[in-house]
């Protein structure tokens, strides 16, 4: 089995994205000279972030793609981001576990949630 251990997004912010994913959850911009993508490394380990140029047709967001972030606490996380300017949904209640929703500067979706600490799961 090979696990996912990269994800890109494309973007026409990408400093935006860096600023995005560095000040809400925690990752570090690796960039290499001469690559014009920038990765992003999780602090506590998980899946990277490659952020890549998007072409001057695409459009952002469109993709039927959420990135999860796996949090225990929602509504203390979400406390926090607001604090630090995201833009949260309300906290959903489900089977077990609580989820919020937000878009980033490219507008794709993204979830807080905390179905991984869930007794069930």
């Amino acid at each position: 089995m090979a696990p996912i251990t990269r994800i890109i997004l494309y973007t026409k912010r990408l400093d935006e994205l860096v600023q995005f994913y560095e000040t809400h959850f925690g990752f570090s911009a690796e960039r290499r000279a001469g690559d014009r993508i920038v990765e992003l490394v999780p602090e506590t380990g998980g899946a990277h972030l490659l952020l890549h140029p998007a072409g001057k047709a695409a459009r952002e967001g469109q993709a039927a793609v959420k990135l999860v972030f796996d949090v225990a606490d929602v509504p203390a996380f979400c406390d926090r981001a607001r604090e630090n300017g995201l833009e949260l949904g309300p906290i959903h209640q489900a089977d077990g576990y609580q989820f919020a929703n937000a878009k980033d500067p490219s507008k794709n979706s993204i979830s807080i949630s905390s179905r991984a600490f869930a007794d069930h799961f």
